[in-house]
């Protein structure tokens, strides 16, 4: 009676080992898998900032920090249609003649192949309860010439927030300890770069 006993007592036991170290290995797993899968939805709302963006400078000559004043550009804004021919006259094949045909909304320039796409969505961080992503302009002088920049940003612990407090701390924690950002961004205002941090 007891050895059967002792014998359950040490399969529970046994069974609670091997669910622990099961978990041990696939909770970092679960982790990765979500965070990764976060990473992809933020970082096209990035980029979707980032082509805003650009185009913004495009019309205007510099980029903007108000998502009120590039949310109405993407609305009302337009972008001129160029049909660029050769010159007949030209004999060496290198001037044009640049002939403004039509005009085209900044939205359905860029956004016309987005399925359920809403523009006032681009200044929300995917994940969260309405929190916006950190959008700065200005200038910086480079090498003495004046160069607009912007940057659009995320920390990861705003948009991971719900999830396993100990893994995002931790994985939080490793980017800093390289001198990495913490987080998700496109463009420098430090830099004259557009890029994004995950390219």
């Amino acid at each position: 009676m007891i050895k059967n006993i002792i014998k359950i007592v040490l399969l529970i036991v046994i069974i609670g080992l091997v669910y622990l170290v099961y978990e041990s290995v696939m909770r970092p797993v679960r982790f990765n898998k979500q965070k990764d899968s976060r990473n992809l939805v933020v970082i096209q709302n990035l980029k979707d900032i980032r082509i805003s963006e650009l185009s913004f400078k495009a019309i205007n000559g510099k980029y903007t920090a108000d998502f009120d004043t590039l949310i109405d550009f993407l609305k009302r804004g337009v972008i001129p249609v160029v049909n660029i021919i050769p010159d007949p006259e030209d004999t060496t094949f290198t001037k044009t003649i640049n002939d403004t045909i039509d005009y085209v909304n900044v939205a359905d320039s860029l956004f016309k192949d987005r399925v359920n796409f809403i523009i006032e969505d681009i200044q929300y961080v995917p994940f969260t309860d309405g929190e916006m992503f950190k959008l700065a302009a200005g200038e910086i002088n480079k090498g003495g010439v004046s160069v607009n920049v912007f940057e659009a940003s995320i920390y990861y612990k705003v948009f991971l927030s719900d999830m396993d407090k100990q893994m995002v701390k931790n994985f939080v924690q490793s980017r800093e300890d390289i001198n990495k950002y913490p987080g998700l961004k496109v463009g420098s205002m430090i830099e004259a770069s557009t890029d994004g941090n995950w390219e």
